[in-house]
């Protein structure tokens, strides 16, 4: 590794943080990375979670001025049974700058990111935790400017992590998904018996996983000219109760509707039943430049989970018209049975999930949680296919090992039309600075 690999990772240990780049827990019946309609907003960086800078003057920016860091190791493996293999194992992670604001209106922010490979076979590229050549890279990922219009309502210009459905970090590598736009976001008084949850805004570029380099969002898509995304939505949550919709508008090139409701029903102490329902549907637009014809096609989802004390029992399904597969290019897939690997999201297919959790802190093991699933697809014109996938995390709350994470994550896919079969392997490490 160069000294000026070195220096980047080093300057991870040298400051203070909150855990940029978070794990989910087991106890929430999605895959890694995706986000529920009633999570809708922006990246949890800048609720002033971490430690402030000391009072060394009464001024709010430099009171409410807050250092954060976080570093990341991965391990990839992904061999499939026609001999393509992609594996590296990296080591990084991020450093977090946010302001307090001046005149109670103007903040600032900014996150960059490293990822520097540890060991990365020549021709296995392809992880996503290392570019394609397996170099390492490094970048301000984030750079923005953030007004306070009113309380509980904000204006946000520049380079910025959102996390929305459709549109989000998709923080499942070394680095997030970062977006460069403008954005308002607001909600409703936290003391209030319903939350409302509400943005809106126009997202012009993407800076994938691995990139250092920001492009247009009709490109990330896959297509050939320069466009952005309109994007509008709301959550509403009272009680148990949540429901919420959100648009995304590309001239030429996609419009994507998605709703979701969920309706957590307690049935006995430390036990609950949570019912979900969730619909996409996404056509082309105007010039219909992303495939060269016009498309159209939906896909609706239910799922149930089941609550009893230290466990967690889920079961799911998906239904996709036949009109074409579904797209997801600015984030990972939302969809119920999406999985580690597969999304199950192809035309035509339907797939249905069963997922089991259990936190094991009531026997003396506190911070260890695992889960397992099992997802069948059927339906699409490649045939069937089935993921099993193991999950199992460790995260200290107390002792000396508290502010550290470990994840073991293990897939595989079993496909039944001819496609080659897939093992796929994650082991990740973070720690944040400093310890929460």
């Amino acid at each position: 590794m160069s000294k000026t690999k070195l220096l980047l990772v080093a300057v991870l240990f040298a400051v203070g943080s909150l855990p940029v780049l978070a794990q989910d827990g087991f106890d929430a019946a999605v895959e890694q990375g995706v986000t529920p309609m009633n999570q809708l907003g922006q990246e949890d960086l800048a609720g002033g979670t971490g430690e402030s800078w000391p009072a060394l003057s009464q001024s709010q920016f430099l009171r409410d001025t807050t250092l954060n860091a976080q570093l990341r190791s991965f391990y990839f493996n992904r061999d499939k049974s026609n001999g393509v293999r992609n594996e590296a194992w990296a080591l990084g992670g991020s450093v977090l700058f946010k302001s307090g604001y001046v005149a109670d209106r103007f903040a600032i922010g900014a996150v960059a990111y490293t990822s520097q490979p540890l060991y990365a076979p020549h021709g296995d590229g392809g992880t996503g935790i290392l570019q394609a050549d397996q170099d390492g890279y490094s970048v301000l990922g984030q750079l923005y400017l953030e007004a306070k219009l009113a309380d509980h309502l904000v204006v946000d210009i520049g380079r910025k992590g959102y996390n929305t459905p459709y549109l989000n970090m998709h923080d499942v590598r070394m680095t997030p998904n970062t977006f460069e736009g403008v954005s308002v976001l607001g909600s409703s008084d936290p003391g209030s018996a319903t939350q409302w949850r509400y943005g809106a805004g126009f997202i012009s570029k993407i800076k994938d996983w691995t990139s250092q380099n920001f492009e247009w969002m009709s490109r990330a898509a896959g297509a050939s000219v320069d466009r952005g995304v309109a994007v509008a939505g709301a959550n509403v949550k009272r009680q148990d109760f949540s429901l919420g919709a959100v648009e995304y508008y590309s001239n030429d090139i996609i419009n994507i509707g998605y709703g979701e409701a969920t309706w957590r029903l307690p049935i006995a102490p430390g036990h609950a039943l949570q019912l979900a329902g969730q619909y996409s549907d996404q056509r082309s637009t105007g010039s219909d430049l992303l495939k060269g014809y016009a498309f159209s096609t939906h896909q609706t989802g239910v799922r149930a989970e089941l609550e009893a004390g230290a466990a967690l029992l889920a079961l799911a399904y998906t239904n996709t018209a036949n009109g074409a597969d579904m797209q997801s290019p600015w984030s990972g897939y939302p969809g119920y049975t999406s999985a580690q690997v597969q999304n199950f999201n192809q035309a035509g297919e339907s797939a249905i999930m069963l997922r089991a959790g259990y936190d094991f802190s009531r026997h003396g093991l506190a911070g260890l949680s695992a889960y397992v699933l099992g997802v069948h697809g059927s339906g699409a014109a490649s045939g069937s296919e089935d993921e099993g996938d193991l999950n199992l995390q460790w995260t200290p709350p107390s002792g000396p090992m508290r502010g550290t994470a470990f994840r073991l994550r293990y897939a595989h896919v079993d496909r039944h039309g001819g496609n080659p079969d897939t093992n796929d392997l994650r082991l990740i490490f973070n720690y944040d600075f400093p310890r929460p």
